[in-house]
């Protein structure tokens, strides 16, 4: 058992170690150029516009990154409605042979975490729930440009499931990560640039308890340890009307505890018409200042699960000496490109930012494309 044990663990560190190589490759490839992210871009877009819309609804996995886009989206759905399509046979196809690749690579790696817990086959039961590599392109007057490759996957695991646990992996801001920032605040989604630096590797394990709580112990890059207690409610206050809580506290060496709390309130006013409010707040130990975002938006969906938002965002920070350090208005059109698994999303925005009393107030136009593949 001892030796089967390690030999699981060998095979599972050389391919953790060569998804992570994978990985900040593809991003250091797209950081080179610009020119290459602008072509995958209209190359999906001419893929679009010539495959026929899929009649099936889109549905993108719920834990792989939930916007409020997506949200209108899976509200319009009905009950049944497959979260995550099942791969095709293989055929020509840039996209078809980077969601094969990227399944059986991330697959090839849960197989080997699973053999660490018990002897049951990865084939009953196994593989990834949650899929999602992400490219986007953003530019904003104040800040500049910003290329990005994120990547995040679940597993479910047949040796862990008997104990409610499963496997995650991926590539995101780490803050972010640690902090469980809820997806639509996140820098991405505000159009705000980030560093480079500020993205690195992550897994981790976490372990479900009923349905409503969850721990998770993940490291980052450079094997940084942190870990999460979260706390999810849903409330339904009516056939149209639901509100969600979620409660999440954190560990991280260089935060030490903290806590992230999260509230929206959505009214669906017909199957195709979502309205959100979402607001969140964060603090930490070193840091002793709350942190918070608010988020009011539309979200409409069209013919062929084509969505369109409108949505007037928010942020400050306790003790800034301003109301708001950013303000602004946005609006996105997203829409499936050359099948339901890849979406491709346009974005343009208008901001205010003041991050400080000292500052004035200035203004800047935001800018972005991206495109998400589901495996």
């Amino acid at each position: 058992m001892s030796g089967r044990f390690a030999v699981g663990k060998e095979v599972s560190r050389v391919a953790l170690t060569g998804l992570v190589a994978l990985t900040l490759a593809a991003g250091r490839a797209t950081l080179r150029s610009a020119r290459g992210v602008l072509a995958l871009l209209v190359l999906a877009s001419a893929l679009g516009a010539c495959a026929p819309m899929p009649a099936a609804p889109i549905a993108p996995p719920a834990d792989a990154g939930t916007t409020g886009v997506d949200a209108a989206v899976l509200a319009a759905a009905p009950a049944g409605a497959s979260a995550a399509p099942p791969l095709e046979a293989p055929r020509d196809g840039v996209f078809e042979a980077t969601r094969r690749a990227l399944r059986s690579s991330t697959e090839w790696l849960a197989r080997g975490v699973d053999s660490w817990f018990g002897d049951k086959p990865f084939a009953q039961g196994g593989g990834v729930s949650d899929g999602r590599l992400a490219l986007s392109l953003l530019r904003r007057q104040d800040t500049g440009t910003d290329i990005d490759v994120r990547l995040k996957a679940r597993f479910r695991l047949p040796n862990l499931e008997a104990h409610s646990g499963y496997l995650f992996v991926g590539r995101d801001n780490q803050r972010e990560v640690i902090a469980d920032t809820p997806v639509e605040f996140s820098r991405q989604q505000r159009q705000r640039p980030e560093r480079a630096a500020d993205r690195s590797f992550f897994a981790g394990l976490g372990f479900v308890l009923r349905d409503t709580v969850d721990f998770r112990l993940g490291v980052r890059g450079g094997l940084t340890p942190y870990a999460q207690a979260r706390y999810r409610r849903p409330w339904a206050l009516g056939p149209s009307d639901q509100i969600d809580f979620r409660q999440t506290l954190f560990w991280s060496v260089d935060d030490h505890l903290g806590s992230t709390t999260a509230l929206a309130y959505e009214h669906v006013y017909s199957p195709t018409l979502v309205a959100r409010w979402a607001n969140a707040t964060t603090i930490t130990q070193t840091a002793r200042k709350f942190d918070w975002s608010s988020s009011l938006g539309a979200y409409k969906l069209l013919h062929g699960q084509r969505v369109l938002s409108l949505a007037l965002l928010a942020s400050g920070r306790q003790g800034s000496g301003v109301a708001f350090t950013d303000v602004g208005v946005q609006a996105k059109w997203q829409q499936p490109m050359h099948r339901d698994w890849l979406l491709g999303d346009l974005t343009i925005g208008h901001f205010w930012p003041r991050p400080d009393a000292q500052s004035e107030r200035s203004r800047a136009w935001a800018v972005g494309a991206g495109l998400q593949l589901y495996f």
